[in-house]
């Protein structure tokens, strides 16, 4: 926890009064004990004015245009772009981290661009964008923020994705996510072992936010694996995920395991090779995982949909470029009819892989 200058913020709810006269912040559960001008490990919630505030609502580390399959969602309103942005910190502390500028940035300046909720709507609107993401650094912590941005979101007819590590406690938790509409969960690994040592966090707060968005929610969830070379790429960890998956949340939950690169603090672990992720892609389909992903990697095969009823190719993908489409309008498989778990709502866009950079100004695109 580090000191901090006064800046404009936004108070918060989640946080309680101690005996010893700190307060405690109650979104996730590292349960930062704060002293007047200091900051959560997140960065982003700090006490002041002896409360919790949200010290960077309506500021972000920059937007940028992207398909919907890089946050990564496979069964999401296909083919559509989405709106992304982040802000800055991170309530986790993973060594391997991928975007390390930006969730364990420390310096304001990293928030470059500012944007009301109504503005961030409106232009995703205007770039043709049928949701908006909460990426890049974990938007529970900036809950508020991220709320209010898919409440204006909504009112026009947009959805809003949630790409998070599930590392947050329950009333928040409830609270957040009744915004949301698709979230994809980063499953780090599937040992204590790695997430205390590796990730500074604790896996069964992560197992419970899975199994609250599966079973208490309408959100439509997706699961990313990141395989770490030696760290949980093991064939019994996979089993023993994979067979949790489909016996706690269910064979239709998609599960994506992408690849590793040197980064961050883990520059001496080599880059995950092809086969770590076609082997692992194999394990969970075995397991019975209906509709299981490789990623970071040009694969035709393990990045394409598959009908689990007939067998059939039915989104033919190779990275994030889609090719034949076989599913109806209504989430349908063309060839025999039977469903394809997912968000479908009319045919296939083809926004591709280009990466948009936009730059936003009071109330819409700059």
């Amino acid at each position: 926890m580090t000191a901090i200058s006064s800046a404009s913020s936004v108070p918060t709810r989640y946080w309680h009064e101690l005996d010893d006269g700190r307060i405690q912040c109650d979104v996730c559960p590292r349960a930062c004990k704060l002293r007047e001008g200091q900051r959560g490990l997140c960065f982003v919630r700090a006490r002041e004015s002896n409360q919790v505030v949200l010290t960077t609502y309506g500021r972000s580390s920059g937007f940028c245009v992207d398909p919907v399959e890089k946050k990564p969602l496979n069964h999401f309103l296909p083919g559509s772009s989405v709106l992304s942005f982040g802000t800055a910190g991170c309530n986790l502390a993973c060594r391997f981290c991928q975007n390390w500028d930006i969730s364990k940035s420390k310096e304001i300046d990293t928030l470059a661009d500012a944007a009301s909720p109504e503005a961030i709507a409106v232009a995703a609107l205007e770039l043709g964008s049928r949701s908006v993401a909460f990426t890049y650094n974990d938007p529970v912590i900036f809950l508020e923020y991220a709320s209010d941005v898919a409440d204006a979101c909504r009112e026009r007819g947009l959805r809003s994705i949630a790409v998070t590590a599930g590392y947050v406690c329950e009333e928040p938790r409830r609270d957040f996510f009744s915004h949301v509409d698709a979230a994809n969960v980063d499953l780090k690994a599937f040992t204590e072992d790695f997430y205390h040592h590796v990730s500074g966090g604790h896996l069964r707060d992560v197992l419970d936010t899975l199994e609250y968005l599966v079973h208490d929610t309408s959100v439509w969830v997706e699961i990313t694996n990141l395989l770490i070379p030696g760290h949980n790429d093991s064939d019994a960890e996979l089993h023993e995920m994979t067979t949790w998956i489909v016996e706690h949340l269910g064979a239709d939950v998609p599960v994506h395991f992408t690849a590793f690169h040197p980064d961050f603090k883990m520059l001496d672990v080599l880059p995950t090779p092809p086969s770590t992720l076609t082997r692992a892609r194999a394990i969970a389909v075995g397991n019975g995982v209906r509709y299981a992903y490789t990623g970071n990697v040009h694969d035709r095969d393990g990045g394409s949909t598959w009908c689990p009823s007939c067998g059939v190719r039915v989104i033919e993908r190779d990275w994030y470029e889609l090719g034949e489409y076989r599913v109806t309008d209504d989430g349908r498989c063309a060839a025999c009819d039977a469903p394809i778990a997912g968000r479908f709502d009319g045919p296939a866009e083809h926004f591709g892989a280009h990466r948009i950079p936009v730059r936003l100004a009071h109330g819409g695109v700059a």
